[in-house]
């Protein structure tokens, strides 16, 4: 399975929340925010419907060949597709600007105290319009 996006990420965070760390084998996963439109794929994945410690309902979807974790898209958000950046071609893309959920982060946890920390569910910033739709 193969995606694409015609755009930058919108946001590229480190998340502890306990999802997140069983995603990423107990360290904290990051994860590249981008908006649905732009969105290509070559194959359909595979879901799984959670609910996360946000209270928000969650869509995961994975590669349904191999397992890996693709995506994650808010119901609360639709417009938007959470992207483990592992899973990208381009992986430099990926610098977090933030670190949340570090409420839930082992005390092990290394935390740069050079990149803004939030304890739980920051609030999400509106999605600016995409190219297309500007007039």
């Amino acid at each position: 399975m193969r995606f694409r996006f015609d755009h930058a990420p919108l946001a590229v965070r480190s998340c502890w929340c306990r999802d997140c760390q069983y995603l990423a084998c107990g360290n904290a996963s990051v994860n590249a925010f981008f908006r649905r439109a732009g969105l290509s794929m070559e194959g359909a994945p595979a879901v799984y419907v959670s609910h996360a410690a946000s209270g928000n309902t969650m869509r995961r979807s994975f590669c349904p060949h191999c397992g890996t974790h693709l995506f994650s898209e808010a119901e609360a958000r639709p417009e938007t597709v959470v992207v483990r950046v592992g899973t990208l071609d381009d992986r430099e893309v990926g610098r977090p600007a933030s670190i949340i959920w570090t409420g839930s982060a082992p005390g092990w946890a290394e935390l740069d105290p050079a990149v803004p920390h939030c304890e739980g569910q920051p609030a999400i910033p509106p999605v600016p319009p995409s190219p297309s739709a500007a007039g």
